[in-house]
C-alpha cells in the first residue's frame, strides 16, 4: 500500500485532497461494516452451506441398472464425445488447460476437435501452471461461466491444491451460501500405463477428505457422459477423476441424447450373494472381470461401482452388505489411509451387526507410486487374480 501510494504521488496521479478523501471513505466503510456486524444476531449454525447444493441420501440401488444404448466406444472417445455434448448443451461452458486446444487435443486427445467446433474462445490453451488453471476456473465461475479445467495428470495437480482447497471448496461456506463455485476439474489419474513416478498417482483420498468438494470417478463410457453432464450442471466444485488405465481398455455403449447420472448414486454392476466388492474406476472393471472365474469357484460377488466418492451412496452400500455379510474393498491407491480406509471405517461403524467376516482391503502397497518397468508395475498393481484370491478367502468365513 505504501509503495502504491508513493508511485501515485510521484506520477502526479494522487493529490493530497484525494488522499484524504479516499482515506476517510475507507474508514467510514470499515466502521459501517463493523457496526453492522455487531448489530447482527449471534450465529448459531456452523454446519450449513458447506455445499451450494446438498445431495440428499436417496434410496438404495437394489438391482443393476438398465444397459444404455448407443454406439460402442472406448473410454477416452467417450470423454471427447461428452465434452462436445456438454459444450453444445451449455453455452457458458469453457474448457481450458495445457495443450487442450488445437488439432491434437491434449496428451490423450480428450479435447480433439473441440476448438474447431466451439472456437478458440471456448477451448483455451494455458501456461504450464496448475495453480493458474484452478484459479482461473474459480474466477470464471464467479463471472457466470461453467468452466471445465483440465489438469494434464493427477501428479501435476499439487501446485493447485491451495486454490482448490482453500478457495473453491470453501466459497459457499465462507459466504454463508451467497456464492457458489460451479467448476469441474478433469484429471486423468492412476497407474497401469507405465507412467512411473510422475504420471501414476491416485489423489482421490486427498480430495474426498475436503468438505465442499464433490469427487466422481466414471468407469464406463455411459457414466463418463452422465457424470460429466451432472458435474457441469452442479453448483459446487467437482473433481472429475478419469482412470487412464481404462481410456483404451474399456469399451461400451455411449448413450445418445439426454443422459445424466446423478451425483451421489452408486451402480450395482453385478448382483451377487456371497461377497460385496466396493470399488471404483479401473478396479470396477477388474472386479467385473473376476465375476466369471469366481462363479466357477462357487463364489458369487456383488460389484458396487461407487461412481461418486464424495458424497458416498451409503444406502446402496448398506443394502448390499445386509445381503452378503462380507465386504472386500478394492482400489489402486495406496492401502494405508487410502479411500478404502474410510469405507472400512464406515462399514464397521454403521453395518457391523451384519458382518460375518472382517472387512478386507485390496489395494497398492505402501510405495510412492508405480514403477516404470512393466514387470515391476504388474507386481504391485492390483489385478483380477488378486481380487479372486481375496474374495475366495472372504467367502470361506
Amino acid at each position: 500500500m505504501v509503495t502504491l501510494k508513493q508511485y501515485l504521488i510521484e506520477e502526479r496521479l494522487l493529490t493530497e485532497a484525494d488522499e484524504v478523501r479516499i482515506w476517510q471513505e475507507v474508514l467510514a466503510a470499515v466502521a459501517a461494516a463493523v457496526e453492522e456486524a455487531e448489530k447482527a444476531a449471534a450465529p448459531d449454525d456452523p454446519y450449513s452451506h458447506v455445499y451450494a447444493s446438498v445431495i440428499e441420501p436417496g434410496p438404495a440401488v437394489t438391482v443393476p441398472g438398465p444397459q444404455p444404448q448407443g454406439p460402442e466406444v472406448n473410454l477416452i472417445t467417450a470423454v471427447n464425445l461428452a465434452i462436445h455434448d456438454v459444450m453444445s448443451a451449455h453455452d457458458a461452458t469453457v474448457i481450458f488447460g495445457e495443450d487442450v486446444g488445437g488439432r491434437k487435443g491434449g496428451v490423450f486427445k480428450a479435447t480433439q476437435g473441440v476448438s474447431e467446433a466451439f472456437g478458440a474462445a471456448r477451448c483455451v490453451n494455458t501456461p504450464i501452471s496448475e495453480s493458474l488453471i484452478a484459479g482461473a476456473a474459480i474466477g470464471m465461475a464467479a463471472a457466470g461461466k461453467r468452466p471445465i479445467a483440465e489438469i494434464q495428470f493427477a501428479d501435476y495437480i499439487h501446485p493447485a491444491f491451495d486454490q482448490i482447497v482453500s478457495e473453491a471448496s470453501r466459497i459457499s461456506y465462507r459466504s454463508n451460501g451467497r456464492w457458489s463455485c460451479p467448476i469441474v476439474i478433469r484429471v486423468p489419474f492412476g497407474g497401469g500405463i507405465n507412467g512411473a513416478l510422475y504420471h501414476s498417482q491416485s489423489i482421490e483420498a486427498l480430495y474426498s477428505h475436503i468438505p465442499g468438494l464433490k469427487v466422481v470417478v466414471p468407469s464406463t463410457p455411459a457414466d463418463v457422459k452422465g457424470l460429466l453432464m451432472a458435474a457441469v450442471e452442479d453448483p459446487d466444485p467437482v473433481i472429475f477423476l478419469e482412470p487412464k488405465k481404462l481410456y483404451r481398455l474399456v469399451k461400451g455403449p455411449y448413450p445418445e441424447g439426454e443422459w445424466i447420472v446423478p451425483l451421489g448414486q452408486a451402480s450395482i454392476r453385478q448382483a451377487g450373494t456371497d461377497v460385496t466388492v466396493l470399488t471404483y474406476g479401473a478396479m470396477a472393471y477388474f472386479a467385473m472381470e473376476a465375476v466369471g472365474p469366481l462363479a466357477d469357484l462357487g463364489v458369487s460377488i456383488e460389484v458396487i461401482d461407487l461412481r461418486t466418492l464424495k458424497p458416498l451412496d451409503w444406502a446402496t452400500v448398506e443394502f448390499s452388505i445386509k445381503k452378503t455379510s462380507r465386504v472386500l474393498i478394492v482400489h489402486e491407491d495406496n492401502e494405508f489411509v487410502g479411500y478404502g480406509a474410510e469405507l472400512a471405517a464406515q462399514v464397521a461403524d454403521k453395518a457391523f451387526e451384519w458382518l460375518d467376516a472382517p472387512v478386507r482391503r485390496y489395494a497398492t502397497a505402501d510405495i510412492p507410486t508405480f514403477p516404470y518397468a512393466s514387470v515391476l508395475e504388474e507386481m504391485v498393481y492390483p489385478n483380477v487374480e488378486g481380487i479372486i484370491r481375496h474374495a475366495q478367502e472372504l467367502a470361506k468365513y
